[in-house]
């Protein structure tokens, strides 16, 4: 019944994207299946809904990372800027 596989972390702030992604996953196809009680249910659901807003924040994290090329007049690589965050 239990889905948190029992070397994952119960603090998920240092829980990598990976890690949080695939227990994600094992959530979702533990509810898609319907055969946990309701209780389990409700406490999977929360605990997917932190995953989730892990997942969300390392993935923004990663975005303001990013580097993107510019390119000059002649289409050669100029340099790199850092991607543009709205």
């Amino acid at each position: 019944m239990t889905t948190k596989p029992p070397d994952a972390p119960d603090d998920l702030s240092a829980m990598p994207f990976e890690t949080a992604m695939a227990e994600l996953e094992r959530i979702v196809a533990e509810l898609e299946k319907g055969s946990v009680s309701l209780d389990e249910s409700v406490r999977l659901y929360a605990r997917g809904k932190a995953l989730q807003e892990r997942c969300e924040k390392l993935l923004a994290e990663a975005e303001t990372r990013v580097e993107k090329i510019s390119l000059g007049e002649n289409g050669a690589p100029r340099g790199v800027a850092p991607l543009d965050v709205p």
